[in-house]
């Protein structure tokens, strides 16, 4: 399952800044150009009010939050996809995550240099995504060279591949990126179409988070500069999410003991530290939900794809309760807060049994029955 997300942008935008204060890993940050080589990578809690609250009815010894990953990658510059900057590693990097959070530096400072001699965030974007693009042509290009050669086997299913790989190149040499590209219209009965799609792996065709490196001016995330309100405009087009935070704030904020933070950030106006949308906002991307499982140990907080039914949903436990599910108990959050206890919620009925077909709910509470 894809927990991964990757944070690139050009050298010098405040990556690794960001980088560090997700993870409190101390990635190298400096104001210098490829600062970052080997890609680090850190696991960082996905922040969820719900664990308290079922906790706070079922006194448990601790609670155990979802986790996901995020990935510092080296700054691209242009021609990074003919083997400039770090080239080819930078692509290698990015090939291997599973969603795109796209830093963007949203901000004025003379001391701080910037690669491209300016800020623009949406020529920033337009220039790593520019690369990207280059490198799925070459992609697609080495593709349709080997389903043309299967052509003279007058197969009908790589006729409709190649149809839609060159939909697909023309999309791509229009600059735009593979995730909206729409290869369904060539399906029809033909489903090896979509099983050629999958096999690109495309860079641009992996789900893109922008985030906007702000001042501290923005860093409650509740206004916009000429900057921010542009990157607005270019992630509509694809219905991206936006973020804005400040990295050197939420860097600063991220070191402080508990009660120092919540000062600062009170004193900001922020309700939470910003980081926490970004993760959110990595965790809805890349089309993820949260079940839990409460008890006296532990109440926990379980990872699954949005549309998995309960048997995969005892798999992220044990491989074990995948084989031999029977059942599910299940109920919500709210019932239980209302009830007041377990015990009450049976009483009431409002604990349901659930089978192989059902499909979990973001938020539900599960028991599973099984038997290997």
């Amino acid at each position: 399952m894809g927990f991964n997300c990757g944070i690139v942008g050009l050298p010098n935008v405040g990556k690794s800044t960001i980088f560090n204060a997700l993870t409190a890993a101390g990635a190298a940050s400096a104001n210098y150009p490829f600062c970052t080589i080997d890609p680090n990578v850190g696991r960082v809690d996905v922040p969820d009010p719900r664990l308290e609250q079922i906790s706070s009815v079922i006194k448990t010894q601790r609670t155990i939050p979802a986790s996901m990953e995020f990935v510092d990658i080296a700054g691209l510059v242009r021609g990074a996809s003919q083997g400039e900057g770090l080239g080819n590693q930078f692509l290698g990097h990015i090939r291997a995550t599973d969603a795109i959070v796209n830093v963007v530096r949203c901000f004025e400072d003379t001391d701080i240099t910037h690669v491209e001699g300016s800020v623009n965030p949406v020529r920033d974007i337009e220039t790593i995504q520019a690369e990207l693009i280059y490198a799925d042509t070459s992609t697609v290009a080495k593709a349709l060279e080997r389903y043309r050669k299967f052509l003279k086997a007058g197969k009908k299913e790589h006729i409709a591949i190649v149809a839609m790989l060159e939909a697909l190149d023309s999309h791509l040499q229009g600059l735009k990126p593979g995730r909206t590209f729409d290869p369904q219209p060539f399906v029809g009965d033909i489903f090896e179409v979509l099983e050629a799609w999958r096999d690109l792996h495309l860079l641009t065709s992996k789900p893109a988070i922008y985030c906007c490196n702000v001042d501290e001016a923005l860093a409650s995330g509740s206004g916009d500069n000429e900057y921010t309100k542009a990157v607005r405009d270019y992630a509509a087009k694809e219905g991206a999410e936006v973020i804005l935070l400040c990295g050197k704030l939420e860097e600063e904020i991220s070191t402080m003991e508990l009660a120092d933070r919540q000062e600062m950030i009170a004193a900001l106006g922020m309700k939470e530290p910003g980081l926490n949308a970004l993760i959110r906002a990595g965790y809805t991307t890349l089309g993820l939900a949260t079940y839990f499982t409460a008890g006296e140990k532990e109440v926990h907080a379980w990872t699954i794809h949005r549309g998995d039914k309960a048997p995969a949903a005892a798999g992220k436990i044990h491989s074990d309760f995948e084989r031999g599910f029977i059942k599910a108990d299940v109920f919500t959050i709210a019932d239980l807060l209302k009830a007041g206890s377990k015990v009450k919620l049976k009483e009431l009925g409002q604990i349901r049994s659930e089978g192989k077909e059902y499909v979990v709910v973001d938020g539900d509470v599960m028991e599973f029955k099984f038997n290997v």
